[in-house]
């Protein structure tokens, strides 16, 4: 090892001793009476405003004016909220800094607050952001971040590092879970979580399976029929990898698809599906993460369900994933490493490479069985899947139509609905359905029911730790004005219209090197959904017509952190999807990188990029489908078409 080689431990142990012990601004509170309403900390060079509550009678000696050194702003009053005013005031040098109400040269008011370096308001979620590159490890890369964050708000001595460890968890993780519309977000995840739990111990989706299985009598049909299922269990990725994964793989393996295949056709089924559908496990947490960030940008009064339903339309790669996905099993042609893979199977019966290093026993997913004799009915799954759509759109509809009327169009009632209220009623009336059938029908007794309903509920916890951690670094960089400081850079300079792709790539980056979607969209959405709202506004276009970029911001956060989650060999989906389908997993990422970077090479040249700057959204989708289907047909090569006998058809559930 040469002498610059450090280990990531000992980088980070500098970086932290060096940027925490070594600072040279002092602490400084506001001395804020109340008197006067001002940031801390703000940002040297970057805009703020004030707020000096009072009536008129404060201009009965003349205009108030804000002083900050030798720079005066004057003061307008808000009659409606009975306060004055000040906007674009700035501090050219941090540390302590008083604000003055003067009138006439007298001083009326006073107040102090800390102005520290600009740039320091991007470095926690930078800093996230590279924990996250070298640990691998989101959770405690999100918990640095808002450790940093609480740090520089304070000030750089070593009190304030003690200090800010200690607000970490008990200001802003605890602001994040006070919250009442994020408590709504965690109920609705787990609740939803309990549901899937619910259904697949009483052997519902094992009955979907069934249905479709039977279907499956050679090889081509088998890969559409992974790829159908892929889609029918779209409430949860995990779910839907664990159990597409174990119940197909006996069915391919019949039909010589290679496990390499049936890797890639649960992979790129379970996220994109889960990002799409209108209710998922993976609903709660992207409403989540967009209502936190919406509440901080002004003049947008469009609701989070409503920003996520529009932005579905620009979320090229999940969709053109998909359909992928089925021009791959329907035409039988392959490339690349996938067509070797296909070779072997088909000619030789070896789904697996000789080399291939598989852990089956992991890969069995014990926990989703039904009791043993249980008869598998597809009701059971259908029907509290529908209850909980049913629920949700419901509770939007009522919510809705109580704030504008029955009588509005359906878009407005939607749009004002209240998302959280409606999620909430939504999963709990899933979970009672789906209770409610596995006790009716006497396949489970309430304890079990329980158990498998806390068993689906432990699945999200982790998750729900990854959310209140994301909201906590949200508040951070909403008190050091980190979008602010972004917009400062690019707002002016950036063209809107490369924003969407710039955050698509952004997004696939981070999701590639962390390894984590969720992680991903909890760090960068807070800061992207400000950043965009800016930069139109700068450019004269804050109004509805040009809406669309917005939309398909948001879009490229979800969508690029799925796109780089499929090429990434440490994502925890890509490792459960080899885990499920029996497939080395070294094999997994190499078969199906080609395939990841060719469909999100597409959707970011032919739909993201043209979408930024007015193409209508489905011309993107339909040439993203057509240079696919003829990548597929240029470069692909058929694979032979294997059938199974009947009585190898009949179904497995397992």
């Amino acid at each position: 090892m040469g002498p610059f080689n450090l280990c990531p431990r000992t980088l980070s142990l500098i970086l932290l001793v060096g940027l925490f012990w070594g600072g040279a601004a002092p602490t400084a509170v506001a001395q804020n009476d109340g008197a006067i309403e001002v940031p801390d900390p703000v940002l040297t060079g970057i805009e703020f405003a004030v707020s000096v509550p009072g009536g008129s009678a404060l201009a009965d000696g003349g205009t108030p004016k804000v002083r900050v050194g030798n720079a005066t702003v004057p003061l307008a009053y808000d009659s409606a909220a009975e306060a004055w005013t000040a906007e674009g005031i700035t501090v050219s040098s941090s540390g302590v800094t008083t604000v003055e109400v003067v009138q006439n040269d007298a001083v009326l008011r006073s107040a102090s607050t800390r102005a520290v370096p600009a740039w320091l308001s991007i470095l926690p979620p930078l800093l996230a952001i590279g924990m996250a590159l070298l640990y691998r490890r989101v959770v405690p890369a999100l918990f640095f971040g808002v450790w940093v964050g609480a740090v520089v708000a304070i000030g750089f001595t070593p009190w304030a590092v003690f200090k800010g460890l200690l607000d970490s968890f008990q200001v802003y993780v605890l602001n994040a879970m006070a919250n009442p519309d994020h408590v709504a977000i965690i109920l609705f995840s787990l609740m939803i979580g309990g549901m899937v739990g619910i259904i697949s111990k009483n052997g519902g989706t094992l009955g979907i399976v069934e249905r479709l299985t039977a279907w499956a009598s050679d090889s081509r049909r088998g890969q559409i029929v992974t790829g159908v299922l892929g889609i029918s269990i779209f409430f949860d990725d995990y779910a839907n990898t664990l159990i597409v994964g174990n119940t197909m793989r006996p069915v391919t393996d019949r039909l010589r698809i290679s496990r390499e295949k049936l890797a890639y056709l649960v992979d790129s089924t379970a996220a994109p599906i889960s990002t799409l559908a209108f209710v998922t496990t993976w609903i709660g947490y992207q409403v989540g993460l967009l209502g936190t960030a919406i509440e901080k940008i002004d003049g947008f009064s469009q609701g989070a369900y409503s920003v996520f339903v529009n932005s579905l339309f620009y979320s090229y790669y999940p969709l053109l994933a998909l359909a992928f996905v089925f021009l791959v099993a329907y035409f039988g042609l392959d490339f690349g490493p996938m067509y070797e893979a296909e070779k072997r199977a088909r000619a030789t019966g070896k789904v697996l490479g000789d080399d291939a290093n598989v852990d089956e026993a992991a890969a069995e997913g014990e926990e989703l069985q039904p009791p043993e004799g249980t008869s598998c009915r597809a009701v059971n799954a259908v029907l509290p899947i529908l209850v909980l759509v049913a629920g949700v759109l419901g509770g939007l509809y009522a919510t809705g139509a109580q704030a504008v009327g029955t009588d509005a169009a359906l878009k407005d009632v939607i749009g004002e609905a209240n998302s959280y209220t409606a999620l909430m009623w939504g999963s709990l009336l899933g979970v009672v359905a789906a209770a409610a059938l596995s006790l009716g029908q006497g396949i489970l007794d309430l304890e079990q029911t329980v158990e498998a309903w806390y068993e689906g509920l432990k699945s999200m916890l982790f998750a729900m730790v990854i959310l209140v951690l994301a909201w906590a670094l949200s508040n951070i960089t909403d008190v050091l004005h980190t979008a602010d400081y972004l917009v400062s850079l690019l707002g002016e300079t950036l063209p809107p219209g490369v924003v969407p792709a710039i955050i698509f790539v952004l997004a696939a980056a981070t999701a590639f090197a962390t390894g984590s979607s969720w992680g991903t969209m909890g760090i960068l959405m807070p800061l992207v959904v400000p950043l965009v709202w800016a930069v139109l506004t700068q450019n004269g276009m804050g109004e509805p017509a040009h809406y669309h970029i917005l939309y398909s911001s948001v879009s490229c956060v979800l969508a690029g952190s799925v796109w780089g989650d499929h090429c990434s060999p440490i994502s925890d989906t890509t490792i459960l999807s080899s885990m499920a389908s029996g497939c080395d997993h070294i094999e997994h990422v190499r078969t199906q990188l080609p395939y990841a970077l060719s469909v999100g090479t597409v959707a970011i040249l032919f739909g993201t990029l043209p979408a930024g700057f007015g193409m209508p959204w489905m011309v993107g989708l339909i040439v993203g489908g057509l240079l696919l289907f003829g990548l597929l047909k240029l470069v692909g090569k058929p694979v032979e078409i294997v059938a199974s006998s009947p009585e190898e058809r009949e179904p497995t559930g397992a």
